[in-house]
Formats: structure tokens, C-alpha cells, sequence
């Protein structure tokens, strides 16, 4: 409605133009084309759209040609032509320099958060702008793929169209970060991040979706993020195959590794003496982690290893000579169980010590 009863300022003296370029048959001066890209900049700013002005100008045209019936046609339709380019550059201009303007607004707001700078007071203020209420707890879900991804990569529109279809604006903050996809939603919407890591996961033909724990407040989804990439670093380490990680299922990892030196000693003092199998502890330290993650069930270790149940079974009784901890007993098996994470977590054989 604004758009058809004002933005007349953007046209004053148009009509007089016309009518005097139609008297003397001349084309639009530099200054005058300049004149009109600064209206249309102006009318952009002004939140009015292009169409309302073309029609303005068109109209304008006719009034023109009716007071001056001798006026050449194509003359004056070669004016209009420049008038109209003028003022549409002018308005697209704008626009652009709009655009990157709040681009820039948003990704100084999503790094201020996710790396926790800034005045909290302030960010929460700028957080309503982009769709987010600290009043409420948040989780943050984080998507890598086997390449990096940016905003505006086909991966990204994909997963944000399929959640704005699904969801539309329900307070949900989609973005990327050094190469990562990241959907931040309330805690109390969990089928948000459910459908975000579906779609994240088919998108980038199988790549891995880590979701933090909800916490409150501003520094609660930083937080929940740095969880989430936590998760997928110790994926990395443990080598997991899960698709998508829960940071809570995690919590015992960062437990173990809380005291390094600690569980160093333990995996030298329990699995050293790997070293001294023949071809090293490597093929020794592989099978117990198979069979651990088999249930300790020698057959499904054996599918796992490919192997056959005969040779698991002689490297597990060769596990127990050289450690002294059978892993067929039950607490005997925490120890090398417990020492196995351990070294997963610590890359050992491969990282010493």
C-alpha cells in the first residue's frame, strides 16, 4: 500500500524532463543519468519496490507523448530507455549493498556466538534479529561432510529448504562454519535437529551429524557446540561409524581422557606387552576391538575381522599370554576394555606414549 501512495519524491521533475527532452530532441546528460541511479538508491533504502516506478515512468512517458504528439517515438523510447536503466541500477545498487550488509551483520552475529564474544546483553538483543530466544535452553547439531561447506553451497540450500518446508520460521538459526553446517533450535523441538541431521546426512552423501546437550542462555549454545564438535573429533579418534552422535552417549570419553597421564600408564602397562607379538601390537590390539565392540561374541568378532572364529579366539589366548588379563573374564575384561578406549583415544601404537 505504501508503494502506491508514496515515492512520488523519487519522481518529482521527471514528467518536466520529458517533456523538455521531447522539445529538443536531445539524449539524457551524464549528470542527469546520475541523478536518476541516486533516486533509485534512495527509493530502494526506502523499502519501495522497483515495479511501482517502472510503471511511474512508463506513465510518465505517455503523458509526455500525448502533450507532444510530434515528438519521435523511438527517440523518446530510447530516453525512457536510459531513464529507466539509470534509476533501476541505482535501485539494484542498493539492494546488493543491502544484502551484503545484513550477510555481514549475521555472520559477525553467528561467530560473536559461537565463539562467545561480545556483551552477552547485547548478543542476546541481536539474537532476536536472526530468529533466536535465550529465554530458552538451545542444542546445537553440527554436519561435516567429506568436503567443506559454505552458505549458499548446493548442500546448504538443500538442507535449509527441506527445513524451512518442514518447519518454516520456528526460531531455528541454520548457518555454516569453517566448512561445517550448524542448526541451532530450541531444546523442547528435537524433531528439528532429528530432521536437520537426516537431511544433512543424505546431503552430503553420508557424512556425520554431531548434536550437543541443551543448555541455557547465550553461553549455553556455545557450549552445546563446542560439545558437538568435541563428539566429532573423538568420532574421528575412536573411530566411529555412527552417523549421527549424541554428545550425551559420549559423556564417558572426556571422563577417561580427564587425566591423561593416567590412562597413558594404563595402556602401557596393559597392552605394552602387545609390542612384542609377532608383527607388532597392532593385529593383537584390532581384535580386542572388535570383539569388545562385538559384545564380546568371538563369531560376530570374526564377521567384523574377517576372519575366521578359530584365529580370533587364538589371538585373544595370545592376548592373554602377553598381558596376563584374560578377556573371556569378566573382570579381567574391564581393565583391557577400559585400556583399549584408551588407546583408541590416544592413537596409540601409531602416537607413542
Amino acid at each position: 500500500m505504501a508503494q502506491r501512495t508514496g515515492g512520488s519524491e523519487y519522481l518529482e521533475g521527471y514528467a518536466e524532463l520529458l517533456a523538455e527532452v521531447c522539445a529538443t530532441g536531445r539524449r539524457l546528460t551524464r549528470e542527469e543519468l546520475e541523478g536518476l541511479r541516486s533516486r533509485g538508491e534512495g527509493a530502494a533504502e526506502a523499502g519501495l519496490g522497483l515495479r511501482f516506478f517502472v510503471r511511474a515512468h512508463l506513465a510518465a512517458a505517455r503523458a509526455a507523448q500525448s502533450g507532444a504528439p510530434r515528438t519521435d517515438p523511438d527517440r523518446l523510447l530510447a530516453v525512457i530507455e536510459q531513464a529507466v536503466d539509470a534509476f533501476a541500477e541505482g535501485h539494484e545498487h542498493a539492494q546488493t549493498l543491502a544484502v551484503r550488509q545484513e550477510e555481514a551483520a549475521r555472520r559477525e552475529f553467528i561467530d560473536d556466538l559461537l565463539y562467545g564474544r561480545s556483551d552477552l546483553g547485547r548478543l542476546a538483543e541481536r539474537a532476536e534479529r536472526f530468529g533466536l530466544l535465550f529465554s530458552q535452553a538451545h542444542v546445537v547439531a553440527v554436519a561435516q561432510g567429506p568436503e567443506p561447506y559454505a552458505d549458499g553451497y548446493p548442500v546448504s540450500r538443500s538442507v535449509e529448504s527441506s527445513l524451512l518446508a518442514r518447519f518454516g520460521a520456528r526460531r531455528i538459526l541454520l548457518t555454516t562454519k569453517d566448512g561445517r553446517l550448524i542448526c541451532v533450535a530450541p531444546a523442547d523441538e528435537p524433531e528439528v535437529l532429528s530432521h536437520f541431521a537426516k537431511q544433512a546426512y543424505a546431503a552430503t552423501n553420508g557424512g556425520r551429524v554431531a548434536i550437543g546437550r541443551p543448555h541455557p542462555g547465550v553461553g549455553g549454545v556455545v557450549h552445546s557446540y563446542e560439545e558437538a564438535l568435541n563428539a566429532l573429533d573423538l568420532a574421528d579418534r575412536m573411530e566411529l561409524d555412527d552417523p549421527v552422535l549424541y554428545a550425551a552417549d559420549l559423556l564417558v570419553y572426556p571422563v577417561l581422557t580427564r587425566d591423561r597421564q593416567a590412562m597413558a600408564d594404563l595402556v602401557s602397562t596393559v597392552l605394552g606387552p602387545l609390542q612384542q607379538a609377532r608383527g607388532g601390537a597392532r593385529p593383537l590390539l584390532d581384535t580386542l576391538t572388535a570383539y569388545f565392540d562385538a559384545g564380546c561374541v568371538t563369531t560376530e568378532a570374526a564377521r567384523r575381522l574377517s576372519l575366521s572364529v578359530r584365529a580370533v579366539t587364538y589371538r585373544l589366548d595370545r592376548v592373554h599370554r602377553l598381558t596376563g588379563s584374560d578377556p573371556g573374564d569378566p573382570t579381567q575384561r574391564y581393565t583391557l576394555q577400559t585400556a583399549v578406549i584408551g588407546a583408541r583415544l590416544l592413537n596409540w601404537p601409531t602416537r607413542e606414549l
